[in-house]
């Protein structure tokens, strides 16, 4: 199976069977989505999901963030992982979201890539997610799914996977293929026990081959 075989396979499979898939943490606009992705570096989102209710009533908004003393912010986060940093980078971003974007979250990545706390993948998940650019987040699911199946090829880091996906994927597919390979590295496709036995893309898989290989 050549590469692009394997792309269109893969891709064929999530457009007929997983047509809508959305990111699973919470948000009502662009800024609640933009702290909720700071908080959920090494967090799961379901932590994320359970710290924010509370957050966002206490800071609606940049502005009031902005306004936040460290220790008021860090009670709030302490449950997810490293709350002191992330305290420091949220008012940081929301400083500079109010002073110098006027509180409206950019939607270049090079623009949200300046923000304290965002880098690239951050920048990329609110770049397709709320302005639905063709921008590809590589997070550590997508990083590990993509290997495993082949979409990549010896990938060192996540911006060598995000170039090469995207020599494949057709670009009205780039946003939704990263929630496509995040779910899949979620709960199928997991880092210590991948459920190959549940896996509806095993035909094209190369990690499948190589186990298949192995047990023969």
């Amino acid at each position: 199976m050549t590469k692009k075989e394997r792309f269109d396979f893969v891709l064929d499979y999530f457009s007929t069977h997983q047509p809508v898939a959305e990111t699973e943490l919470h948000y009502a606009d662009p800024y609640q989505l933009l702290v909720a992705v700071i908080l959920s570096a090494q967090c799961t989102d379901k932590r994320v999901n359970q710290i924010t209710p509370a957050f966002f009533q206490r800071f609606p908004e940049a502005a009031s963030l902005a306004e936040a003393s460290h220790e008021e912010v860090y009670i709030l986060i302490r449950s997810c992982s490293y709350p002191n940093n992330k305290s420091k980078h949220l008012i940081g971003m929301a400083k500079m979201l109010t002073t110098e974007f006027k509180e409206v979250v950019p939607d270049e990545v090079n623009e949200l890539v300046k923000l304290p706390g965002v880098g690239r993948k951050t920048a990329n998940v609110i770049a397709s997610v709320v302005y639905r650019k063709p921008a590809l987040a590589v997070d550590t699911h997508v990083f590990r799914v993509a290997d495993r199946i082949g979409l990549t090829t010896r990938a060192k880091t996540p911006l060598e996977a995000e170039k090469q996906l995207l020599k494949y994927i057709p670009e009205n597919l780039v946003a939704i293929a990263h929630h496509w390979l995040i779910l899949h590295g979620r709960y199928i496709c997991q880092a210590r026990k991948p459920k190959c036995e549940q896996c509806p893309l095993t035909p094209a898989c190369k990690y499948f081959d190589r186990k298949k290989d192995k047990e023969s």
